[in-house]
Parts: structure tokens; C-alpha cells; sequence
């Protein structure tokens, strides 16, 4: 599958507040507000928000939904994906803890494999980490509110908390192509994809004598992790070739307007989801220009517009904050 899989294509995950995610993700993490939307799945409209580049890319992105204004929390706990792991040039820690500092986030500084990182939590409680990358994303970053040599890359990857690593080692080397990179005591390092992939660094801490964690949608928790292919013949393959070895509760692909996606859920808990884009990508119903400013409203919830206009309102201005 390492031809087929070419890193990470986005984060999803279960917040709070929509304002608190949105002044979290922009005015402090530096990221652009990419799309305002709501959740396709369900009878509850639920804002969808994504966060990325300048246009979105694969691997920048992260999306969130803000479930406290349904009620519904999740638990944290093991079998389940436990960190959000972001991509920063190696020289750039110094500027982040002292972001951090300023805006009165706690943040503990470390190294694991080799990488120095930062860790924090999300208002929600989510855990994040900002990791010093030797070789991080070339791409042209965002750099409204944090400086180009600053800004976060994008995704550098996931944690995932198991009980028992074995089921999940099987999963990523040989349905997801991954390759096992190293072992920190109860930490363990993969790499998927190819070259011309980003996000390709996948982590398990093997927590056995943590609670099960939830899988459903719920405030403070990591939804899934989507991987990024070129098309939907690439899709397929992937799917045909976790079928055959025995996974067989993949889905249908599934339209989400920007791009297709598929799900598996994983034997440590982590739901996959395998993605691929459309050419219009999030400019099918903005211009670049406008990106994130508009709420687009998917054609199966239009009759329901009146009632979604009703969600917490966002203040959405993009201001330097320092």
C-alpha cells in the first residue's frame, strides 16, 4: 500500500465551543479558517470547520466539530487516537513555547524520537503536540498571523493509545505499508506513505491499564485520521487489499462535497479514513479569495438553512495577535 498512500490527508476531531476551536486553531495557532460547513452525517446540524493553508492542501488540514452546543462528550482513554501532532520547522520551538506562554497556555517541552516537541492540550482537552520537524513541509504556509518561518507545516501526525500494540503493528505494516522506525519504551514510531506525501509519521503509546475511550462523536476527543490517495481506482486498491487481509468492515466511499472517503476502523481503535480530492477542491463553493468567510451549507441540508443559521456564531476576523 506505500504506493498507493501518500501521507496524511486531514485530522478530525470533537471540540467544545465553535469560537473557542476557531480562536484556538486561527488566532493562536496561526492557521487559515479554510471552510465554515456542517457535518454531513446525522439529523443534528453540526458545524464542521476546517483549518489549513492558504488553499487547504492534503495534510494541512485539520477539522473540527463543536458538540457542545448538541451535549454530547466524549471520554478520553485508551484504543483510541490521544494526540494531534503538528509540524514545525526544527529551529522554530523557541517561538512556539513562548507563543504559548503569552497566551497563558501550560505546555510542557520534550524529546522523543529524536524530535523535540511541545506538549498541550486543546480548551477541550484534547492533547496536541508541536513537534520540531528536520524536514518539514515545503510547501508555502500560512503567515497571516504567525510568521512563514514560524508557521505550522501541517499535520506531522498522530498518537494513538493502545493496550496492546501487536493488533495495531499489523495494521500499519501491512494494511497501511507503514514501516516501523523505533521503539521508545512504551512508544512506538511508524512512517507510511511515499516521498511525495506529508504526514507520514504515525506514533502508538501502549497504555494497557487505561479505560477504553470512546469512538462516537463527543466533545474532547479524536475522531479519525484520513490518508491521502490520488483517485478513486487508488481508493479502491486500498480498500481491496484491507478486505483481503481480513478487515472487512470497510465503508462505501462517501461524498463529502471537497473530496471521497472511506473508513476502517483499526484494531487499536484508530479510525481510518481514506480520502481523495476533487479538482475544485474547497473552491467548488468559495473563490480562493473567500475561503472560510461564507457558511456553505451541503445541498442535503439546504431545506434546514433557517435552523443552522441558528448555531453559535463565529467571529471569524483574522487579527495578528502576537
Amino acid at each position: 500500500m506505500r504506493g498507493f498512500i501518500r501521507g496524511t490527508h486531514h485530522l478530525t476531531f470533537c471540540v467544545g465551543g465553535a469560537q473557542e476551536d476557531y480562536d484556538f486553531h486561527v488566532r493562536l495557532l496561526g492557521l487559515k479558517s479554510v471552510k465554515k460547513t456542517v457535518l454531513f452525517d446525522g439529523e443534528i446540524p453540526i458545524y464542521h470547520l476546517y483549518y489549513g493553508n492558504r488553499l487547504g492542501d492534503p495534510s494541512t488540514l485539520l477539522t473540527a466539530f463543536p458538540y457542545r452546543q448538541a451535549g454530547w462528550m466524549g471520554k478520553r482513554g485508551t484504543n483510541q487516537a490521544k494526540s494531534l501532532n503538528l509540524s514545525v520547522p526544527a529551529d522554530s520551538l523557541g517561538f512556539w513555547a513562548d507563543r504559548l506562554s503569552e497566551h497563558g497556555i501550560d505546555h510542557e517541552r520534550g524529546e522523543r524520537f529524536g524530535t523535540e516537541r511541545l506538549f498541550f492540550r486543546h480548551p477541550c482537552g484534547i492533547e496536541y503536540q508541536i513537534i520540531g520537524d528536520p524536514d518539514p513541509d515545503d510547501r508555502e504556509p500560512y503567515d497571516a498571523v504567525v510568521p512563514a518561518e514560524h508557521a505550522i507545516r501541517g499535520a506531522y501526525g498522530t498518537t494513538t493509545s493502545v493496550r496492546d500494540s501487536e493488533p495495531q503493528h499489523f495494521f500499519f505494516t501491512q494494511a497501511m505499508g507503514g514501516e516501523l522506525l523505533g521503539t521508545e519504551g512504551p512508544h512506538h514510531q511508524y512512517r507510511i506513505g511515499d516521498e511525495q506525501g506529508y504526514g507520514r509519521m504515525l506514533e502508538l503509546a501502549e497504555e494497557p491499564d487505561l479505560a477504553q475511550g470512546t469512538w462516537q462523536f463527543g466533545e474532547g476527543t479524536i475522531h479519525h485520521q484520513a490518508f491521502d490517495v490520488v483517485s478513486a481506482a487508488n481508493q479502491q486498491e486500498v480498500k481491496d487489499w484491507i478486505v483481503g487481509l481480513g478487515f472487512t468492515d470497510v465503508s462505501e466511499p462517501k461524498d463529502r462535497g471537497y473530496f471521497f472517503s472511506m473508513y476502517c476502523r483499526s484494531p487499536g481503535g484508530l479510525l481510518v479514513e481514506i480520502a481523495y480530492g476533487t479538482p475544485q477542491g474547497f473552491t467548488i463553493d468559495e473563490s480562493e479569495e473567500e475561503l472560510g468567510t461564507h457558511m456553505c451549507i451541503p445541498p442535503h441540508w439546504e431545506d434546514r438553512r433557517s435552523e443552522i443559521s441558528q448555531l453559535e456564531p463565529i467571529e471569524t476576523v483574522e487579527t495578528v495577535v502576537g
